[in-house]
């Protein structure tokens, strides 16, 4: 193959979920098989990522300050819901289970790969739930080591002792899970099902 090709190969490699295989397909997709496909990629890339930016005050997706969500006056702004990326708000707002506001960390605490506090979209969360607006905190981070460290340190210093109700869910969820992988029926167990939090 062409420098070119090999080129692009390795561009979508990077992305999460492709392998060698499947970035190599899709590259042969827009170059071979369906080139009239190819302006109208780079165009929505080019103005998606000119556009589409953090809301301030979730992390969510958004090509205004605020998001869709945060800017609906009908949600439940007594429930936050904590989930890590952006992918795990969608798969619960899909599963219809949570008519609350969220809150996107990008990430979770990961000492090893180097993620600390500062790493994460922490300080916003704490300047929300100072804000006094929140009854119920729900963790919906994933079920292992870095995203019960996460929890653990969302307890322990941004809500301390306040009194805000912390549940988490996790029932129907496999150790070691994530939300993102969940099916819908799932999702909305685990939600329904939250427990409180304790230290």
């Amino acid at each position: 193959m062409t420098p070119s090709f090999d080129h692009l190969v390795k561009q979508l490699k990077k992305l999460p979920g492709l392998g060698f295989r499947s970035a190599e397909r899709i590259a042969l997709h827009v170059l071979v098989e369906q080139p009239d496909q190819m302006s109208g990629l780079v165009q929505a890339l080019d103005s998606a990522s000119k556009r589409v930016k953090r809301c301030v005050r979730c992390g969510n997706l958004s090509e205004e300050e605020l998001c869709g969500i945060c800017e609906d006056s009908r949600r439940d702004e007594s429930v936050l819901c904590v989930v890590e990326q952006v992918p795990d708000l969608l798969a619960i707002e899909s599963s219809g289970s949570f008519r609350g506001l969220y809150h996107v960390l990008h990430g979770k605490l990961s000492p090893i790969k180097g993620i600390g506090p500062d790493k994460l979209n922490l300080e916003s969360l704490e300047k929300r739930l100072n804000e006094g607006k929140h009854s119920e905190v729900v963790l919906a981070l994933g079920n292992d080591i870095e995203g019960e460290a996460t929890c653990y340190y969302i307890m322990d210093t941004l809500i301390g002792e306040s009194p805000i109700k912390v549940s988490r869910i996790g029932f129907g969820l496999p150790s070691g899970g994530g939300i993102l992988y969940a099916d819908q029926i799932t999702l909305k167990s685990a939600m329904d099902g939250r427990r409180s939090y304790h230290r």
